[in-house]
């Protein structure tokens, strides 16, 4: 049994769980039932995720989001496609909530009597069941045939307190979905639209068990797998675009969404598919005083398109690793980057010259001796950027800031190391 929310009519009574959402313009104040906060979509990010969509050839039809939660990547999909959405949502209090949020993003945009939101619906119901859910919009509109779809987007839940979990631990999970909707699935230029919303702890082998667990309905289908970060360096969205919503000629995006929400976000793509590993490798090698070393955004490195962009800020030049992975990923090059423009130095976490080589342990005993080296080369101010101790790296940090506090420095710094050394390599920033 289904229940379907009009969200022209529908009302917040019973809706506790609401706040604003600080990526939106006007700070709008959303509902997220049964504890849905943590898993809602920033306004930010779905409105970029739905510009991306709108340059995609899709066939005519409805937007489904068949797992809904609080509608707001519905809302935007809807808005900017200026097509009428289905959303399902297993949770009748989240189902609920999700239409009273599609009204207000639509009062907030003064789109309320726009021809989309006549047509679109929630339905509180099994989000796999495409045969009950296409049935009961027909009859709820009083309609003989079934809504065509022209885009399933589905965000499945997962475990929120694991840092690494199966593809059957998804729900709903994606073979019950591919069974129960791709009978309804309109066919665009390249076939249906398809955009799963994955987690981004899945590892490269489990990324490539969802193709083929794709290939198993749509054989060959074109793909396009997009990293989104807004920073901090991990990515918070691992999607995978199918069909007509993949981008032509494209397997890999990477989208760096700005602080700023007035700002466009930066997109960086490449051509190789996921079977192709794009891991740097990095290259031990001993450090030199003069050359510069610059440590990127990590989910730019675990999306494999660093070389890609490297490419466009660096003069023709070797570029070697010297770490690959982890929250620091470090690169030694002998000239500037031409970070030119804001976006690409939100791709770099710090980047500067070389100027000193220290060989010490970094501990607190060790604090007066490196503080030396640092006024030597007119150093302020020293950014630790190596791993540490969660315990001991606010100790350090804290002793490096009070002592250079006092003193009449003028260069901003930070410290790496490269792995398994205990070489100390104070940079100049840049």
């Amino acid at each position: 049994m289904v229940k379907i929310f009009n969200p022209a009519t529908v009302s917040n009574d019973g809706l506790t769980e609401l706040s604003p959402d600080p990526t939106s313009a006007g700070r709008i104040v959303l509902y997220h039932a049964s504890e849905g906060k943590p898993l809602a979509t920033p306004w930010q990010v779905a409105l970029t995720r739905s510009r991306m969509l709108s340059e995609c050839d899709l066939p005519e039809g409805f937007v489904l989001d068949c797992a809904c939660g609080s509608g707001i990547q519905l809302a935007a999909h809807m808005a900017i496609l200026q097509r009428p959405g289905i959303g399902i949502e297993l949770d009748e209090q989240r189902a609920q909530a999700s239409a009273f949020n599609l009204k207000t993003i639509a009062l907030h945009r003064n789109e309320s009597e726009a021809e989309y939101m006549e047509f679109s619906r929630i339905i509180s119901g099994d989000g796999r069941d495409g045969e009950a859910a296409s049935s009961a919009i027909a009859e709820h509109f009083q309609r003989e045939e079934y809504p065509a779809i022209a885009l399933l987007h589905l965000d499945p839940a997962r475990p929120r307190n694991s840092r690494t979990h199966g593809l059957e631990e998804m729900a709903p999970r994606l073979d019950e979905v591919f069974a129960g909707w791709s009978p309804f699935l309109e066919d665009g230029p390249n076939g249906p639209a398809l955009l799963l919303d994955l987690s981004p702890r899945l590892s490269n082998q489990q990324q490539i068990d969802v193709e083929r667990l794709v290939d198993l309905v749509w054989p060959k289908i074109a793909r396009t797998w997009v990293w989104t970060s807004r920073g901090r360096g991990r990515v918070d969205r691992l999607a995978l675009w199918l069909g007509s919503a993949a981008i032509k000629g494209v397997a890999r995006r990477f989208v760096r969404i700005p602080p700023n929400i007035a700002e466009e976000a930066h997109i960086v793509s490449g051509g190789s598919p996921l079977s192709t590993d794009l891991s740097p490798v990095a290259k031990r090698q001993p450090p030199r005083r003069g050359e510069r070393i610059s440590i990127l955004d990590a989910a730019l490195v675990e999306s494999g398109l660093a070389e890609e962009w490297l490419q466009t800020v660096t003069k023709s030049e070797k570029i070697s690793w010297g770490v690959a992975g982890g929250r620091r990923p470090q690169i030694h090059h002998d000239h500037p980057l031409r970070l030119e423009s804001p976006a690409d130095r939100h791709l770099v976490q710090a980047t500067g010259r070389v100027v000193a080589l220290v060989r010490m342990k970094l501990e607190l005993s060790t604090v007066d001796q490196l503080v030396e080296t640092l006024l030597e080369h007119d150093i302020s101010k020293l950014t630790l950027r190596t791993n540490l101790d969660p315990d001991l790296q606010p100790k350090l940090q804290g002793a490096l800031d009070r002592q250079l506090s006092r003193r009449h420095g003028r260069r901003d710094a930070f410290l790496v190391q490269q792995s398994g050394d205990e070489m100390l390599l104070i940079c100049v920033a840049e």
